[in-house]
């Protein structure tokens, strides 16, 4: 687990509920408070990463995907996405370097921004903000107990194309591969186009990987990507949004010809929308994908016609989308113990109960065999057992201390019943320091971080405390 004293310094990156109709120009507000394009170290990624542990891999393909992306957690406590390309994606240093450097300059809210690279040896990385509530693949395709909503379906299709408008605007109009899997639901439940796509085509020359049936015909013919094709596929996922389904355009384009467009349409959906908005919507779609380019949509034109058909515009994405809010992830949701449920509610008398119990046996036996290991060592020393010394004395450094975290632990509840949260998260923090995998040091914390307003941190300790716990129950069995 390792120590993490930061939880005063992380960095913060809020999100505003705001109307749906914002220009191009508005879409930078919000995200002040990002940081600036960096450049990350190899040997941060791979910490970040748990060593680019399978476990931490994120991408739809796993660990089949040409280049894989890793949910990763900064040494100050940010969450992060780090794709990490094949060795022979991105030969040409140069055109990497500029590339994610003039892709790292775009900051929208309808994007999850490029924050950082890493380019050492063969090693070739991206890095942008974490969306915690995975992919519109994920929500369309494969829900578990509703379908989304149709009014969180247009929102989608708004919000994508206000987030090609803006790249457009700011001379990244190329999005190579739009497909279900690129777009994103941040903590609010808002869906974002992943700033991946925007990177122009490396070594391999795909950039498409989808089936040939989805793929813009100009592509076929020529290979080159042009803001019509990108239009191609917005009207591709425009289908998907409809039918919950991904149907090839072809089929589909058959079918509005044929006026059947309310086959088109997802069943789960029927009598939550009207006759007029689907065949809006479907219009749309149709227009996007003509088979001649230059008889498409711009992306601008495509914000103007999907403004007036959003539904529920006061009600938050998250509640559209059915998903917890405030929580990093559903995948990570865990049971709390008496302990860690107390502390999320911030109920210091069931704190003070559980506390008044927390004996310090434990602490005292656990002294009293550090200091029988040292007595050994130094016993085992003086008859030249050094294969025992070293034993008993890695024992001694590993296990000892002479401070006890439960004083540091009750001193912090009587901050907290002092209203004293700040001196409360500190005795917190040095009951980690003291015993750095002791779950009650990070409940407390929790605490103390929902008294200071840090309901996100908070949220993230408390899961810290959960996991630790599980780890030490799996032990005993």
């Amino acid at each position: 687990m390792g120590l993490r004293c930061s939880k005063l310094s992380l960095c913060w990156w809020p999100t505003h509920q705001k109307s749906t109709l914002n220009d191009a120009s508005d879409l930078e507000n919000g995200t002040e408070d990002l940081p600036s394009f960096s450049e990350f170290s190899f040997d941060q990624l791979r910490a970040a990463t748990s060593g680019f542990s399978t476990d931490s891999i994120v991408s739809e393909h796993g660990v089949k995907a040409p280049n894989v992306v890793y949910k990763g957690r900064l040494e100050d406590g940010r969450w992060i996405a780090v794709k990490r390309f094949n060795r022979s994606a991105w030969p040409d240093t140069r055109q990497f370097l500029e590339e994610a450097k003039a892709v790292g300059q775009l900051r929208s809210e309808r994007l999850a921004n490029l924050i950082g690279f890493c380019c050492e040896g063969d090693e070739r990385l991206l890095v942008a903000e974490f969306m915690p509530f995975e992919t519109l693949s994920k929500h369309l395709f494969h829900w578990d107990s509703e379908p989304m909503k149709w009014a969180m379906r247009v929102r989608v299709a708004l919000y994508l194309a206000q987030a090609l408008e803006y790249c457009s605007t700011k001379g990244r109009a190329l999005y190579h591969d739009l497909n279900a899997y690129r777009i994103l639901f941040d903590q609010d439940g808002d869906p974002r186009l992943s700033c991946f796509g925007l990177m122009k085509n490396s070594r391999d020359g795909k950039s498409y990987s989808t089936n040939l049936a989805f793929t813009p015909p100009e592509y076929l013919k020529t290979g080159r990507v042009i803001p019509e094709s990108v239009v191609y596929s917005f009207g591709t996922l425009l289908l998907d949004l409809l039918s919950g389904k991904h149907i090839p355009p072809s089929h589909a384009l058959d079918l509005i010809r044929g006026k059947n467009f309310m086959m088109l349409m997802d069943s789960a959906l029927e009598g939550h929308f009207s006759n007029d908005d689907g065949a809006d919507l479907v219009r749309l779609a149709s227009r996007c994908l003509q088979y001649e380019a230059r008889e498409r949509p711009n992306v601008k034109s495509l914000v103007t016609s999907l403004a007036p058909l959003q539904k529920e515009t006061d009600v938050p994405s998250y509640v559209l989308l059915g998903i917890p809010h405030g929580a990093a992830s559903p995948k990570e949701a865990t049971s709390l113990t008496p302990l860690g449920d107390a502390c999320s509610r911030l109920d210091l008398t069931a704190i003070h109960e559980i506390l008044e119990k927390l004996s310090f046996q434990v602490w005292t036996d656990q002294l009293q065999e550090t200091l029988n290991a040292k007595k050994q060592g130094d016993a085992a020393f003086k008859g030249k057992d050094f294969v025992t010394t070293i034993e008993c004395y890695t024992q001694f450094i590993e296990d000892g201390t002479m401070v006890s975290p439960t004083v540091f632990a009750r001193r912090c509840l009587c901050y907290l019943m002092s209203n004293k949260p700040q001196e409360a998260l500190g005795d917190a923090m040095q009951a980690q320091v003291v015993s750095p995998e002791w779950p009650t040091a990070f409940y407390l914390q929790a605490a103390a971080l929902f008294s200071l307003g840090m309901d996100k941190d908070a949220c993230e300790t408390l899961k810290d405390g959960t996991s630790l716990e599980a780890k030490k129950q799996n032990n005993r069995n």
